[in-house]
């Protein structure tokens, strides 16, 4: 029995689109293998400049594994998190207006490396209800091009994707940006209303393992403007 229509699709996107997804997905893991690196580094050459300050300010990194990483630096923590799976901007992002994804659609797929704030205290004292932030994005293409979405006030630069081609220098530059914007980002004071009413068993277990919910702008919401596209 000759091939159907849906088989000869199903064989051709197999052999396109499936390929550049995993051609994506090893850039992502070599880019994310890269930056773990760097954060090690990091932590080191800080350290050694710091080692005769208090030691609760001592930057530690941690390795969990292909698609997590974490640093603390004094009361901050930035968790990095490689996402497993490829992604496509929706029509509506401005990426779809460039050159470089108008002559090149399939440029337009990229895996994606998130970078996260939290205070640090939410892991050491277990608070599950804590809130950590999302203060950047990177996003990588099938030719190691990328870029960085993030707060505008953030520092990272990088914001055109077919720019730049993912490296130790950049990757370099991304860190020590994330790190400047979570130690001058502050935990604000929570709305009165919003903190107002508690339970007898909350402040028991607050007593007993510091859990009142924290978050950096708990009861605050960042404003959709401030994200660079």
């Amino acid at each position: 029995m000759g091939s159907t229509d849906h088989e000869k699709k199903i064989i051709e996107t197999l052999g396109t689109k499936s390929i550049l997804k995993q051609q994506i997905f090893d850039n992502t893991r070599a880019a994310f293998q890269l930056l773990k690196d760097e954060l090690s580094e990091i932590s080191q050459k800080f350290n050694a400049q710091l080692h005769d300050t208090d030691p609760r300010i001592l930057l530690e990194f941690r390795d969990h594994g292909e698609f997590g990483a974490e640093l603390k630096i004094a009361g901050d923590l930035l968790m990095f998190n490689m996402h497993s799976n490829i992604f496509q901007f929706d029509r509506q992002h401005e990426i779809w207006k460039t050159a470089y994804i108008k002559n090149d659609v399939t440029a337009g797929y990229s895996g994606v490396i998130n970078i996260y704030n939290f205070p640090s205290d939410s892991f050491k004292y277990s608070r599950n209800e804590d809130l950590g932030y999302l203060i950047a994005r990177i996003f990588i293409n099938k030719n190691n091009h990328f870029f960085v979405q993030g707060k505008r006030q953030s520092g990272f630069n990088f914001t055109t994707l077919g720019s730049k081609a993912i490296d130790r220098n950049n990757v370099y530059q991304i860190v020590l940006a994330a790190i400047r914007y979570c130690l001058d980002f502050d935990l604000l004071v929570p709305p009165y209303d919003a903190v107002k009413l508690i339970t007898v068993g909350q402040v028991n277990q607050s007593i007993s393992e510091s859990r009142i919910r924290t978050g950096k702008r708990l009861g605050y919401q960042f404003r959709s403007d401030d994200i660079d596209q």
